[in-house]
């Protein structure tokens, strides 16, 4: 067997390793997530390594290599798209060509990243707004806002918010031909959280005349206090998002020190003293039976007071939409929730739908049986596709 033979066979055997990816038997696409699993784990062991080297901040280092799927605002045959900004956040607006009579809808979309990732001009975003836009005829602001880690919560929520009061204004509104009465709020995973927190905040914002209609959350995360869900235990390795990056993703929100992920994975974080927080967030009464699956509850463990002191805002409502109290929940309006079976953030979102209906919102709950995290974000699986379509589907029926 010749060197070259055995050079091959090596690399191969390395490969097959390092791409290897066990996963739940009824997983939509695996071979595609494995492929995808194997580019993401590259990127984040780069990462890692500039990381450990000092030579750059681990998220500083995944943007980096998230800003290439970015594409200019290039207007096509239907729809006419623009960089500008609103209260000073950057925004890209996509304005339908077609003649229209009427005033057309509007929707505000958040996107996603961990709070550290991501932007309005990332090519899937960038597809998702456009779609958006033709197929409902509305007018799409896709807002971005300043990440982590050079910016910590709660900039995050405060970029959104003012570009969301800005683009609420009669003037505005009237400007983009936008109907006030039918307007709508969305975003996945963190832009999921954003959107679910700054729709809550709106309710008691006496400058804010102009209400949303409907508000869609595309596997949100909506909780920081409990990292020991069933979802957790069970999809903890499953990718494109295993526990341990989401908890960082979490930790980075708030703090660049490292001691806020580290109590967060061992779910050792939350005092004493807010442990009546709890009980927003109990799985046991909260999840539906066929999502507990046999697994118990364990009372928490309460962690440092010293952690809530130096960063409170993993106790704020407006970080965690799920603690809100029931007297703010029932104000919210008609809510679509989008969750993935093999996903951590899935009882983030189903617990948010129990605790909305038992408020008395109106909820739609679609649950992807076969889905993971990013179906939508990601382009080239089939999955995603169907899932964007059905989303289309019910905001043209209820937008």
């Amino acid at each position: 067997m010749g060197r070259k033979t055995i050079l091959l066979l090596l690399v191969g055997i390395f490969t097959a390793y390092y791409g290897y990816t066990p996963l739940p038997d009824n997983i939509e696409e695996p071979w595609k997530l494995i492929g995808l699993t194997f580019i993401l784990n590259t990127i984040s062991n780069v990462a890692l390594v500039g990381e450990v080297l000092g030579i750059n901040h681990y998220m500083n280092t995944m943007n980096f290599f998230m800003s290439f799927p970015k594409v200019p605002p290039t207007s096509d045959e239907t729809v006419t798209v623009m960089d500008t900004t609103f209260s000073n956040v950057p925004v890209r607006v996509y304005v339908p060509k077609r003649k229209s009579e009427a005033l057309r809808r509007g929707l505000f979309y958040i996107h996603g990243g961990g709070f550290c990732l991501g932007s309005a001009a990332q090519y899937s975003y960038d597809v998702l707004s456009r779609r958006t836009a033709n197929r409902l005829d509305a007018v799409v602001i896709s807002t971005n806002y300043r990440l982590a880690p050079k910016y910590h919560f709660p900039n995050q929520f405060e970029d959104v918010y003012n570009a969301l009061k800005w683009f609420l204004r009669k003037d505005i509104l009237k400007g983009y031909g936008v109907d006030p009465k039918r307007i709508g709020i969305s975003g996945d995973s963190a832009g999921g959280n954003l959107a679910a927190a700054v729709t809550q905040q709106l309710i008691d914002d006496p400058d804010v005349k102009i209400k949303l209609k409907i508000q869609s959350l595309i596997y949100p995360a909506v909780q920081t206090l409990d990292m020991d869900l069933p979802s957790l235990r069970e999809n903890s390795q499953i990718p494109p998002l295993p526990k341990s990056l989401m908890v960082r993703f979490w930790s980075e929100y708030f703090t660049t020190d490292r001691s806020l992920e580290k109590a967060m994975f061992i779910n050792q974080h939350v005092p004493v003293e807010s442990s009546y927080l709890f009980k927003f967030v109990n799985w046991s009464s909260l999840l539906p039976e066929n999502f507990k699956k046999g697994h118990f509850y364990n009372s928490p463990i309460h962690g440092p007071s010293e952690l809530a002191r130096k960063y409170p805002g993993f106790l704020d409502v407006r970080a965690a939409p799920l603690l809100a109290d029931d007297n703010k929940l029932r104000n919210l309006p008609l809510t679509y929730v989008i969750t993935c079976q093999y996903d951590v953030l899935r009882d983030d979102g189903i617990m948010y739908v129990t605790r909305l209906r038992n408020a008395g919102v109106r909820v739609t709950h679609n649950h992807v049986e076969g889905g993971f995290h990013g179906l939508i974000s990601i382009p080239g699986f089939k999955i995603g596709l169907k899932v964007e379509n059905q989303y289309l589907s019910w905001l043209s029926e209820n937008l």
